[in-house]
């Protein structure tokens, strides 16, 4: 079989329209908590879904970085729409820099450049104080080569609406909660319970009800790789990326409405007067998130070209990659906050196109997202014993 990788054009100018399409149905996705399926849709006939998928496997080879730029991208129009993406790139890359190899991995994989999937994680689980570290739940064998297991997750993320699912368990019954494997199943291969409805304050479109998630897989669906080495080199650096991407791309559409604001304003009264020193304020924050990203960025594929990728299991590399999340999640919120003051009640009211106010909703989701308290503990740990302060 012949694999021809798409070129990355194409899922640069599928972002694009992704986007424009995002725009159009951003409000109603919000009012409604319902999943923006018509942006995946264009995200996944434009083969977005699959850009980290390696050319040898057919697929664009696409970087962290390039998908990181996306979801900057998609945030300015649905936050919704790029929480979605991010995380399904968080599962793909993990499966693409750690199962590769493996043949049902590397087949299932070159599978989704043709067939697209869309892949939905269950880490959070009822017992575990949203320490994604440890698991309650673990595989039981099931017969031979096959496993199963029941798992009480608070929250899965479009779950429903997901072809795929990457499951943390315990090795088996036995192991400690810390010795935790990744299992992929794919719809058919598991049951969904709901445990609740989803109508929260923000990132409404992402439908993230708590389920319980009862699989049943053939062994080789295990990620060969253990759980805390795929995390701390992957699932975690790759999470807090993107999400800090997104985020940046929020807190610049809210900019963006409030300086239309203030220029329609200063060509109507010659002069932008305080507002203008808002938005001063505003641009140094944002100024400063992409540097910041961008720096993490540019560490974080340096690190992985490493044979091994020793300097992504540190305590310094996971300071690093907590400070970002930390700093993405505070500023953004912070951003929307001060666009809202300079748009003032142009800005507070939802029927203007200054409004600002999903915006603001949407990213005080951040500091919940792997709470920033359990980050500044492990950092604060981590202080007493390193050497370098990064």
């Amino acid at each position: 079989m012949t694999l021809t990788a798409r070129p990355l054009s194409t899922f640069d100018d599928a972002v694009r329209e992704a986007r424009v399409v995002a725009a159009e149905h951003a409000d109603a996705v919000d009012r409604d908590a319902r999943f923006p399926a018509e942006a995946l849709a264009v995200l996944r006939d434009g083969g977005a879904l699959s850009a980290l998928v390696p050319v040898a496997l057919g697929g664009t080879g696409s970087s962290v970085t390039d998908v990181a730029r996306a979801c900057t991208v998609l945030a300015r129009s649905c936050s919704a729409t790029a929480m979605v993406f991010a995380m399904h790139q968080i599962q793909m890359a993990t499966l693409v820099r750690h199962a590769a190899s493996a043949p049902f991995f590397a087949e299932h994989l070159a599978a989704t450049v043709t067939a697209p999937r869309l892949m939905a994680s269950v880490t959070s689980e009822i017992g575990t104080g949203g320490d994604m570290g440890r698991s309650v739940a673990g595989l039981v064998p099931a017969g031979p080569d096959l496993v199963r297991f029941v798992k009480k997750a608070p929250t899965v993320s479009y779950g429903a609406q997901a072809d795929d699912l990457l499951t943390t368990l315990r090795r088996d019954e036995s192991a400690a909660p810390g010795d935790q494997v990744l299992v992929l199943s794919r719809r058919g291969q598991h049951d969904l319970e709901s445990m609740g409805t989803w109508d929260p304050l923000g990132m409404r479109g992402t439908c993230s009800p708590g389920f319980v998630v009862t699989g049943e897989v053939p062994s080789e669906q295990v990620v060969p790789v253990p759980f805390p080495v795929l995390a701390a080199e992957s699932m975690v650096p790759v999470s807090h990326l993107l999400w800090g991407s997104l985020w940046l791309g929020i807190a610049q559409e809210a900019f963006d409405r409030a300086r239309s604001f203030v220029r329609a304003a200063a060509a109507r009264d010659g002069d932008a007067g305080r507002a203008g020193h808002g938005l001063s304020e505003m641009a140094v924050q944002l100024g400063r998130l992409r540097a910041e990203l961008q720096v993490a960025l540019a560490d974080f594929e340096a690190a992985s070209l490493e044979p091994g990728r020793p300097g992504l299991s540190t305590l310094s590399a996971a300071m690093r990659i907590n400070s970002i999340k930390v700093s993405a999640s505070t500023t953004a919120p912070a951003v929307c906050l001060a666009a809202l003051e300079v748009a003032g009640f142009s800005g507070y009211r939802n029927d203007t196109r200054y409004s600002v106010g999903r915006q603001l909703r949407d990213s005080l989701s951040g500091a919940l997202m792997v709470a920033n308290d359990r980050l500044h503990s492990s950092n604060a740990s981590a202080l007493l014993v390193v050497k370098d302060v990064p």
